[in-house]
């Protein structure tokens, strides 16, 4: 598969389980990650992605309404990007 490219990345414990929703759409389940966990691992993986979309996310995320300062915090603190985040 030429488009879009894909770079598989590995989790394991709460990093792998913690801020996943499950729901089922046409019957099959689709796992999804919650906006404060995305938020967070844009941050984890801004080298990859780029630093002005991990730095846009939470302001957007938080005008929007859609994540609350404990969630980002907690899941800052789980992707181990609190520091990154806390300016």
């Amino acid at each position: 598969m030429d488009y879009p490219p894909l770079r598989i990345v590995r989790f394991s414990g709460a990093a792998l389980t913690d801020g996943v929703e499950e729901y089922a759409i046409d019957g099959v389940p689709v796992r999804e990650t919650s906006v404060a966990r995305t938020v967070a691992d844009y941050f984890k993986f801004r080298n990859k992605i780029g630093l002005d979309v991990a730095r846009e996310a939470p302001q957007e995320a938080w005008r929007a309404k859609r994540v609350s300062m404990d969630e980002l915090w907690r899941y800052a603190t789980l992707c181990r990007v609190a520091n990154m985040m806390r300016p």
